[in-house]
């Protein structure tokens, strides 16, 4: 299949059938990534939704990104469909009575101008109070009334993964979403086994180390992890990199056999890091941050489908993350999510 041929590949979700590529609106929780004008941000999601995206993540702490995408949603034609995708995140102590989880839904409803949430993704801060079981079943009442299409989870481990799809019944919880990359291996270690037990899919997030696994940094020397022109995401994936993954000279090596597989291919180091992830069959879809209207790459982001990594190319692969930390981050990091607990 030739580039021009690329199409996007889908998968279903709950009742939605959705891009394997969903636009990341983390970025609009803070100027430090940039910022653009509102018709800017708008132009960039609609040039999304013209190539095939049709899924937009977003949270209740991303600053302005729910009002935002219930602002361009409403500028759509009824046949285009896309799939707003929110969280509620529970950081600190709460009791979960149904006034308090049905008026943390309704404002994700009034913020997205709709009158249902497509897709709600649970966070829950602190495992030794189990009131996260309670607050998914009111979730799951709620689901029932209409107010929310399809309930997954965000930054669940697997030990909780499982209890709550096995309490709460087969086919409620569509979704886990958690960090996985060539770098942070750890879903292959318990979730992948959990989510195929209770064929629960993963949104993936940090698949491209906040541009680090990217041909901008083949060849580059390593960068001060305090310097001023890192985003965010950069410090934060940079310093995994080099305390709990490995070195930046053996990252070269992994950029260097990714630059060759892309060669290969005609694709780019982003193209071959994302199909690796994708490749695996409990992944639903993986996440890209957008800087809309700053810096997006739309169109090298569908060089990703149209072509399958060979035998060869996984075995180059391996033959980097065996010298690599990275399967032992499931027991210096913890399990998913365990880095924000």
């Amino acid at each position: 299949m030739s580039r021009s041929e690329t199409t996007m590949e889908t998968f279903e979700l709950g009742q939605f059938t959705a891009s394997r590529i969903w636009v990341g609106l983390w970025q609009l929780s803070s100027i430090a990534w940039g910022s653009a004008p509102v018709a800017k941000i708008r132009q960039g999601m609609a040039r999304h939704v013209e190539l095939g995206y049709n899924a937009f993540d977003m949270a209740d702490h991303y600053g302005s990104a729910e009002i935002l995408y219930g602002q361009f949603r409403e500028t759509l034609p009824e046949s285009t469909r896309v799939l707003g995708a929110t969280k509620w995140c529970v950081f600190r102590q709460t009791e979960p009575s149904r006034p308090v989880v049905e008026a943390a839904v309704r404002e994700r409803m009034t913020r997205m101008r709709t009158t249902s949430v497509d897709l709600l993704q649970f966070h829950w801060q602190d495992y030794s109070d189990k009131g996260y079981l309670s607050a998914l079943q009111i979730l799951q009442d709620l689901q029932h009334e209409g107010l929310i299409s399809a309930v997954g989870l965000c930054n669940f481990d697997a030990i909780r993964t499982d209890e709550i799809c096995t309490q709460l019944g087969p086919g409620f919880i569509v979704s886990n979403q958690v960090q996985f990359s060539l770098i942070d291996t750890r879903p292959l270690h318990g979730m992948a086994d959990v989510c195929e037990r209770h064929n629960v899919k993963l949104l993936t997030y940090g698949t491209l180390c906040g541009g680090f696994l990217s041909d901008k940094w083949l060849h580059k020397p390593e960068p001060d992890l305090y310097a001023g022109d890192l985003t965010p995401s950069q410090r934060k994936y940079l310093d995994v990199i080099l305390k709990a993954w490995g070195s930046w000279a053996l990252f070269q090596s992994l950029l260097a056999v990714l630059r060759d597989i892309g060669d290969r291919h005609r694709r780019s180091i982003a193209n071959i890091a994302t199909r690796w992830v994708l490749d695996h069959p409990f992944v639903g879809a993986v996440i890209i941050g957008a800087r809309l209207g700053v810096s997006e790459h739309p169109d090298d982001n569908l060089q990703v489908f149209g072509f399958t990594l060979s035998e060869q190319d996984n075995r180059d692969i391996e033959t980097i993350l065996r010298l690599s930390n990275g399967r032992h981050m499931i027991s210096t990091i913890g399990d998913c999510g365990a880095e924000y607990r």
